[in-house]
């Protein structure tokens, strides 16, 4: 690979290994305050030995998250110092915000682990709202900056010269808010659907009616709830974003649908994979007018093709490939609470047959999936620029060659890393069963939540 591919290479499997860590850490929360909230109503000890188990899992995980989050900080300002001199002038807002909303994230945790059993239920709730919102705006103001990418304001660039600067207007840039809004839903989508994927696996090696398989069916119901809304509202905002594409970025939503002539009744394009050399989609379905339709909600609206635009500032093909995958796993976890719904209150079932905790299994890892995929088309889908019409990748990038030994090292790093994550969890929980804890909940003066053993 040559540099620019390596030192892209390198801040892409950064971010794909940070992410996972970031966007649970934000989607848990929401899972232990609902949790939470559901125990003071009904005074059911399984729910707060939910929000105890989940509390755990988030400690591990922000430990984790923390260290690659600082790693890809670093890693920004030595990879891409242009892209860092422009942010620093123009968009530093979000960066120092950042480090305010992740005080309080983490102040507020430490308080509802170790406290827990010495504040009153109003402090607990109002605890856990605060880790909950202090992870999603720490999610959203990074998310800021990736928004700016897309659509960046404030600032006049002459004659090598940053002037005008606005620093507002850079943060409040026209797709923050629809980009915030995706990123914080798809992040309670995943932390729901870990739940799901744990619940189960769970529920499948245990007996069906005891006392574990029972706490886990609450745990199951609760994120498949959670779940499916986030995953509507998600795919609704998803719509608002193809239409800010349409708007700031054709050439983007063109590569993304392999849309080369630019047209009204545009078909919308699912499946197959794009050919450059006869400028179609192949193998692919397609929906007659729906693309014009999703761009503008109109079946008249002209979208913009490829062919508009040098062949140069193309997009890679492939990612029509990536939102393609990102929007049907998306689908898929709609369609699943449905169907678990219809199977329960419909069809009148009142157990889960194995196939079908088998599939739930998987929701978990699939949602991760379509968060990786999401954010490689986000980025890989506006290249060539680090800063759309500003910037290109190859100006931002470092002039710092032999790249090769810290892409491997680091690959390294993130595997161990990953194991040791896996491990301590499996430890912690194999030390401390469902059955441990509820026993522990039952009895009087015996503290839940600072018990680590």
């Amino acid at each position: 690979m040559d540099d620019l591919l390596l030192a892209r290479s390198l801040f892409g499997t950064t971010m794909a290994f940070h992410i996972i860590f970031a966007t649970i850490g934000v989607g848990l929360p929401l899972m232990m305050l609902i949790a939470e909230l559901l125990y003071q109503k009904t005074k059911d000890q399984e729910y707060v030995v939910m929000a105890k188990r989940w509390t755990k899992t988030f400690a591990v995980l922000l430990g984790v998250g923390i260290p690659t989050g600082t790693i890809a900080g670093v890693q920004l300002s030595l990879l891409w110092p242009g892209f860092m001199e422009v942010v620093g002038r123009v968009m530093p807002l979000p960066f120092q915000i950042e480090m305010y909303a992740f005080f309080i994230e983490a102040l507020f945790m430490s308080i509802y682990v170790y406290a827990a059993e010495r504040i009153a239920p109003w402090m607990r709730i109002l605890s856990l709202t605060l880790v909950a919102i202090g992870a999603l705006a720490s999610a959203v103001l990074i998310t800021n900056v990736h928004a700016f990418q897309g659509t960046p304001r404030g600032f006049r660039y002459e004659n090598g010269q940053y002037v005008d600067i606005d620093p507002w207007a850079a943060f409040f840039n026209p797709s923050f808010f629809v980009t915030a809004g995706h990123v914080a839903l798809s992040a309670y989508v995943v932390g729901a659907f870990v739940v799901t994927s744990v619940a189960a696996y769970k529920m499948m090696k245990n007996e069906a009616g005891s006392r574990v398989y029972n706490f886990h069916k609450k745990a199951l119901k609760i994120s498949l709830i959670v779940g499916g809304i986030f995953a509507f509202f998600t795919a609704t905002n998803g719509h608002e974003a193809a239409q800010y594409l349409h708007e700031y970025q054709p050439e983007k939503l063109a590569a993304a649908e392999g849309l080369f002539e630019t047209q009204s009744h545009a078909p919308l394009a699912i499946g197959g994979f794009t050919d450059r050399e006869t400028q179609t989609i192949k193998w692919g379905i397609e929906i007659p007018w729906a693309l014009s339709y999703l761009a503008g909600d109109s079946f008249d609206t002209v979208v913009v093709g490829l062919n508009d635009f040098p062949e140069a500032m193309w997009p890679p093909l492939f990612v029509h490939t990536l939102f393609n995958a990102m929007v049907g796993i998306g689908t898929l976890l709609i369609l699943v609470p449905l169907f678990v719904f219809a199977w329960r209150k419909i069809l009148k079932k009142d157990y889960y047959p194995k196939w079908m905790l088998w599939g739930l299994v998987t929701m978990g890892p699939l949602a991760v999936l379509a968060i990786e995929f999401g954010w490689v088309f986000a980025c890989t889908g506006r290249q060539p620029w680090v800063i759309y019409r500003v910037l290109t990748t190859a100006a931002a990038s470092t002039t710092a060659t032999n790249l090769n030994v810290l892409f491997i090292s680091f690959i390294i790093v993130y595997i161990i890393l990953g194991i040791a994550v896996v491990s301590v969890l499996l430890y912690f929980f194999r030390r401390n069963t469902e059955l441990d804890d509820l026993e522990r909940a039952e009895k009087k003066g015996v503290p839940l939540f600072s018990s680590n053993s």
